[in-house]
């Protein structure tokens, strides 16, 4: 009887236990972790960036493969990558698909980025360089590394660009931890990534940039485009901290290194 009834005992209390703790879900859970702040109030993002990933040569996941140059060997292959698209599906619409392929089919002589065209929204996050924020009430300047591009997000009420750019037209706003940015009128000469995913003029660009930890960001980009895609779609990384005592964004200016490839063919040939 007595081992009967402290087994009927041990049981009852561990019931009243998992009940107490369904009935209290935060009690578990770790909470949400909230940045530094700057002098406003605002999450502090201010530092240089960067991601550690292969979306710059596939979104997707894919993996390794040959490079665009035989004679090289191993080098410039293309690294193995686990993608960063939500369900890992761009959905193309079934001419742009078709479009995409091409794109891919030739990419070291198409992608804008061998030409060092400024590389757009959100690509130039995930470049494999630095990026580094500047915060003010006003606007939030971000300097990045590669053919020094630069995107001035306007932190006030919403404007209207001029016209197309490279970088487009960021407006933001905050969302308590989360810093949104609203990026319009992009000009369409540039791709998503190496494997020739790309877009039209009417690509709409949504980022959110959310503190993590101490050193790290996760970053969300959705992305819509009605020309080109049957339907809105995200990508999503985190994004690390430079802890280098030392560091900083360095010069890269690559024109000089894309003349051939863009200027070449106008070479005059000589007569003899």
């Amino acid at each position: 009887m007595r081992n009967w009834l402290s087994d009927s005992v041990t049981a009852g209390v561990t019931v009243a236990v998992v009940l107490l703790l369904a009935a209290m879900p935060g009690a578990a859970q770790a909470p949400a972790y909230r940045a530094p702040r700057t002098a406003d109030g605002k999450p502090n993002l201010n530092g240089i960036w960067q991601a550690l990933n292969t979306a710059d040569w596939d979104l997707q996941g894919h993996a390794a493969a040959k490079g665009p140059v035989p004679s090289l060997g191993a080098v410039f292959s293309v690294p193995p990558g686990l993608g960063v698209v939500e369900g890992d599906e761009i959905p193309y619409l079934p001419a742009a698909a078709a479009r995409k392929k091409q794109n891919q089919a030739d990419w070291a002589k198409l992608d804008p980025e061998a030409k060092c065209y400024l590389p757009g929204v959100p690509r130039a996050t995930y470049l494999p360089y630095p990026f580094q924020v500047v915060q003010s009430q006003q606007n939030i300047l971000i300097s990045y590394e590669y053919a020094g591009a630069v995107r001035v997000i306007n932190m006030g009420p919403p404007t209207k660009a001029p016209g197309d750019s490279w970088m487009g037209w960021s407006n933001g706003h905050w969302e308590g931890e989360t810093l949104v940015v609203d990026v319009t009128s992009l000009m369409e000469d540039t791709w998503f990534d190496r494997a020739g995913n790309f877009h039209s003029d009417a690509l709409h660009v949504v980022e959110r940039y959310t503190p993590r930890s101490a050193d790290t960001l996760n970053y969300e980009a959705t992305i819509e485009d009605p020309k080109v895609f049957s339907r809105p779609w995200k990508i999503s990384m985190p994004l690390y901290r430079r802890v280098e005592k030392n560091a900083t964004l360095l010069e890269y200016k690559c024109v000089e290194f894309a003349e051939e490839l863009l200027y070449g063919p106008l070479r005059k040939k000589s007569s003899n």
